[in-house]
């Protein structure tokens, strides 16, 4: 039996993706799969059951005979929190550990949280995990030309033989070329092997108005009946207008995050290619934007928090919309299997 953990050194990797990915791949291919997601932190209730919501759509696609709950045997939750930090929990990382042991199949796929570190609090992080007998690590990490390169080294250093290697994931079309053909043969003389570089795929990434409005907790202000639009890309309007509306018309199908007092944000956003306005801190924008707004046919939502956790939720959704929607799984499955060296990959392991 073999192990590989999945996880990376930042978070918002896509490594959720790629995790449901390969298992669906190494299912085609008459594999054995096992899974478990150790420490879980999107809370979702099954049958009265507090589950990992990752977890639950992987063990429903894959189609897993092991019980739900042993593949997520703890969720953070605020009250969980407070026993870790009061003494309240005892042996925690050993249990988990154990849980992993237990798992019998001829490979299991352990799926990180949000970095390698994470889990610490509870005597089980990515590293200890890593540590365990007859267990390798995938890091997957989102393509950032200042910062991707530098962790991976770093996973190197930190992981030494137990890495097998990496997937360099969400690269946008014009950085393909240079990552494949400067980024790869740097790490491979490194010492680190490169299993697939996974381009940005928008049809994956995706989602609805309305998507955006359950996960955030918005108030629509106007444009309810355009709710159904889908929204490829997110923009933070924090600049001066002359700049955004240049910025603004690189950027299609978009939805603009920025605050109630930005009126010319959001005016220079309503003259490009925008699918929707949310605004921060719970603001309302003036009667001419809503006018145009309507004109345009651009909802305008309003949420109570502010810029960053605005944008921390999104990405959020935008990991789990992949995953939870049954008909984007075969794109799932297809952008693992045209993109990842999954032979390589099993040869490493």
């Amino acid at each position: 039996m073999k192990r590989l953990y999945i996880g990376s050194m930042t978070g918002q990797s896509g490594k959720q993706v790629i995790t449901l990915g390969l298992g669906l791949a190494l299912k085609k291919r008459g594999l054995e799969i096992g899974y478990i997601k150790p420490i879980g932190k999107s809370p979702l209730y099954v049958d009265g059951k507090l589950v990992d919501a990752d977890a639950e759509v992987f063990h429903r696609a894959v189609g897993l005979e092991e019980p739900l709950e042993k593949t997520s045997p703890l969720v953070y939750t605020i009250e969980l929190l407070r026993k870790a930090m009061t003494g309240r929990l005892k042996n925690t990382g050993r249990k988990l550990l154990k849980e992993i042991e237990t798992l019998q199949a001829e490979l299991v796929l352990i799926a990180g949280t949000t970095d390698i570190f994470e889990g610490s609090l509870f005597g089980v992080n990515g590293l200890r995990i890593c540590q365990m007998e007859g267990t390798k690590a995938l890091i997957v990490e989102r393509w950032r030309p200042e910062e991707t390169v530098d962790d991976l080294l770093a996973a190197k250093e930190l992981l030494g033989s137990a890495l097998a290697g990496t997937v360099i994931n969400r690269v946008d079309p014009q950085s393909l070329k240079e990552v494949q053909k400067e980024v790869v043969p740097f790490l491979k003389r490194h010492g680190i092997k490169v299993f697939g570089v996974v381009p940005d795929e928008k049809a994956l990434s995706a989602v609805t108005v309305k998507d955006l409005v359950d996960a955030l907790g918005a108030k629509v202000i106007s444009g309810r009946e355009h709710l159904d639009a889908l929204v490829e890309n997110f923009s933070i309007g924090a600049m001066d207008v002359t700049h955004a509306l240049r910025y603004f018309q690189r950027i299609p199908k978009k939805a603009v995050i920025t605050g109630a007092h930005r009126a010319d944000i959001q005016m220079a956003a309503l003259e490009t290619s925008t699918r929707c306005i949310i605004l921060t801190g719970g603001g309302q924008p003036n009667d001419v934007i809503i006018a145009r707004a309507r004109e345009k046919a651009v909802p305008i939502l309003s949420v109570r928090t502010d810029t960053y956790t605005t944008v921390d939720r999104i990405e959020a959704l935008l990991g789990s919309a992949k995953m939870r929607d049954p008909q984007r799984l075969p794109l799932v499955r297809d952008l693992v299997e045209r993109h990842i060296d999954i032979k390589g990959l099993l040869r490493a392991i």
